[in-house]
Parts: C-alpha cells; structure tokens; sequence
C-alpha cells in the first residue's frame, strides 16, 4: 500500500471546488499525507467558469473537509508571480506544519491567445506564474531538502509536447519550459533522492468545458468520457508515494488514450 503517512505535501492552486487541486489534496490526505495548500482567489474569479455558488470561500470549506478525515490541513493565499513567493510560501508551511517532502506544481495561470495576438504583458503573465514561479519554488523547495530527507516534485503540464495546440500559445510554451526544467532537473536532483515528474491529465472536466466542447472531445476519448480530476489525483498520489521511488525525469500522458 502507497501509504504517506508522516509526510508533508504542498499543493499549490487550490481555489476551486473541481479543480484538479482539489482531488490531489484529498487523494493525498487520504494516503495519510499533511496538506498545506495555497490559491489566489483574484486569478480563479476572473476566469469564466468560476462558480460562485461552489467556489466563493472554498479553500476554508477544503481545508475543514481535511482536517475532519484525520490530518493535519492548512492554506495560504498566494500569489505566486511574485518573486519573494516560494521563499514565503516555505516558510509558512515549515512554521505551521513542519519540513515538507511532496510539492506539487499545479497552479497555472491561461489565458487563450493566439500568435498575432500574443504581446510582452501576455507572456510576461504566463511566464511569472508557470515558469519563474514553478522553478523557483522547485530550487527553493530542493534545498530546504538537501542533507535533510528525499523528496518528490510532481508539475501539472498539458501535452504541449505531445501535439500543437494553437490559439493557446503564450499557455503551451511556457508549459513546455516546466517539460524541459522537468527532466533534467530529475538528473540534477536524482542525488539528493528527490524525484521530479511531470503529469499531462489531457483535457479534464474541472469546470470550462461547455456542453458542446465535451461533445466534441468524447469521441476522442477511447474509454468513452472525459477525464475527472480524480483521475489525475491517482497518478498523482502514486507518484508521491514511496513505491514510485525509481520513476524520475518522466512526463507521463496520463489523458485516457486522448487522440488529440
């Protein structure tokens, strides 16, 4: 059994009821791991999808439903495009909680726009959140580890390098920056026994899908639906866990057989 009792994870973009966040955070709690969590409400309410009925004062409701099943849960809002963030955010988690082992990379900021489109605020809005922030809370994350215990670092990517995905491209390019730090950083950390993995979900039902778009996607799915968030919380609790130990440096394309 995958158990990760005693450790300390840190999920990052956590702000909504169905995100994919949201699933790793009870998918690790339920394997006996701490959760700190962080979100940026400013970032999920201006998205489309935002459900207010669900998701206004979520990260309290989330952080109450873990603690209830036996661990230990704390949060903080966060903006991680700012540059003194990880150093931040790790102190708060070793203040509250206690030295971590689990990061997972999955706050992300979209916007969809396409190459005539695309301008230096644009890239710059991607770039601080997906790559600078990501990194940097990876290299500030490793060497809080260093000398200390192993670790695992799990990003959130999107199949940038699986196939194009135009009309999103400030989004894939800054992802395919997180698929390349992913793997050879797997190499550089390999000594400190801290693993690095990044997960492409394909295209989940966290909430932006219209009805129309799911009918679209369907077909392309040969198990006959879409992916849940759950689907890849599991992964995500594997890979976290001490039985994924010799599995560094992958991107995994965990998106149900997705033709895209």
């Amino acid at each position: 059994m995958n158990t990760l009792n005693s450790s300390i994870a840190i999920v990052t973009g956590v702000g909504r009821e169905k995100g994919i966040g949201t699933a790793v955070c009870h998918a690790l709690a339920s394997a006996g791991a701490d959760i700190f969590f962080t979100y940026w409400s400013a970032y999920d309410r201006s998205m489309p999808f935002y459900d207010k009925d669900k998701d206004e004062g979520w990260p309290e409701k989330l952080e109450a439903q873990i603690q209830k099943s036996g661990v230990r849960c704390a949060s903080l809002e966060l903006d991680l495009s700012k540059k003194e963030a990880p150093e931040k955010l790790l102190d708060v988690v070793e203040e509250r909680l206690g030295s971590p082992s689990i990061l997972i990379n999955n706050a992300t900021y979209s916007v969809d726009v396409d190459v005539t489109s695309m301008d230096a605020e644009v890239l710059d809005a991607h770039y601080e959140v997906n790559v600078r922030g990501t990194l940097l809370l990876t290299t500030a994350f490793a060497r809080r580890i260093k000398g200390r215990h192993g670790g695992r670092v799990i990003h959130m990517v999107s199949g940038q390098d699986k196939s194009p995905e135009p009309g999103n491209l400030a989004y894939v390019t800054t992802k395919g920056a997180v698929s390349a730090f992913t793997k050879s950083a797997a190499i550089e950390l390999a000594r400190l026994h801290i693993t690095v993995n990044a997960v492409d979900p394909g295209p989940t039902n966290t909430g932006w899908m219209t009805r129309e778009l799911e009918d679209e996607l369907k077909p392309k799915f040969p198990m006959g639906r879409i992916g849940e968030p759950e689907d890849a919380a599991r992964l995500i609790c594997f890979l976290a866990g001490e039985d994924a130990g010799w599995v560094t440096g992958q991107i995994i394309h965990s998106d149900g057989g997705f033709l895209s």
